[in-house]
């Protein structure tokens, strides 16, 4: 394998509620254990794993919250990067000065690699959280070129393509996919959102690690289905919409490189970037400074 790594998504349970902090993360803990013991490079944790999700106002929100530089959690993730030679994608409440973001950090063996806030705000998070201000950043490791995107994120399809386009091999979404309308699953047991994932993957010639809650907190359901989706759009490996589990899936970044799909097309190179804006008009932060 010429970028062979080995992804390990959790799918789990975690609770809101200070008293159930340390819980989450000792749970988090657990499952980078496991991870590791499955010969994982890269574990990827569903939204706000550390925190819980579902809270009653912003006050309970902010009680939850971390820094994103010293916080329990990246602390954490981070002695445990060190530990096991491995990257952590996590999530957590962040608070920087007064305002709250749902966040997103990867971090590795050498520390903080880098930190995405959740740019599209779902239901009751808009009564708590400012939406993220960092763009869509594409973050360079010695596997491949890794982006995050956050739950209702994943229902825009130009976030995808704005991070494919700054030439991500992977991205990882860190979701708590809830109700969306129609039926919540087909026949076939799969939720609207794996089919979002399996497209947005297949469109723009990325792996997609997709990492869902399950069980219920405060009367919210979540669905599970979990899933590692290759650039073909294609399950590699999904989860059953009940249970907690790890998905650990090898996969080769390089593949995510070969877009040209015939002799006449490929993928990135066809597109009729004198009609639209190459990024959709999308400047980087860096660009804007």
């Amino acid at each position: 394998m010429d970028s062979g790594l080995k992804i390990a998504v959790v799918q789990s349970d975690p609770q809101v509620g200070i008293e159930k902090l340390a819980v989450n993360m000792e749970e988090s803990k657990q499952w980078v254990e496991k991870s590791a013991s499955a010969g994982a490079n890269l574990v990827v944790f569903p939204e706000l794993n550390a925190t819980g999700y579902v809270f009653l106002n912003r006050k309970e929100a902010f009680a939850h919250s971390q820094s994103a530089e010293r916080g329990e959690a990246v602390e954490l993730w981070k002695e445990l990067s060190r530990k096991h030679n491995m990257y952590i994608a996590g999530s957590f409440v962040e608070r920087e000065g007064e305002r709250l973001y749902d966040t997103a950090v990867l971090i590795g063996p050498g520390g903080m690699v880098g930190k995405y806030r959740k740019t599209h705000l779902w239901n009751r998070e808009n009564l708590y959280f400012s939406p993220g201000d960092l763009g869509y950043p594409v973050f360079d490791t010695e596997f491949g070129r890794i982006g995050l995107l956050i739950c209702w994120d994943t229902w825009f399809p130009e976030t995808f393509r704005i991070m494919g386009v700054q030439g991500a091999d992977l991205v990882c979404t860190l979701n708590n996919w809830v109700y969306t309308p129609g039926p919540l699953f087909d026949e076939s047991g799969r939720c609207m959102a794996v089919y979002h994932t399996m497209s947005a993957a297949q469109a723009n010639g990325l792996f997609i690690a997709a990492a869902n809650r399950v069980g219920t907190e405060r009367g919210e359901k979540f669905l599970g289905n979990s899933v590692i989706v290759g650039p073909n759009g294609w399950p590699i490996e999904i989860a059953g919409t009940e249970e907690e589990t790890l998905l650990v899936a090898e996969v080769d970044l390089a593949e995510a490189r070969r877009t040209h799909w015939s002799d006449f097309n490929d993928l990135y190179k066809d597109r009729r970037t004198d009609l639209y804006d190459e990024r959709l008009g999308y400047r980087k932060k860096t660009e804007d400074m």
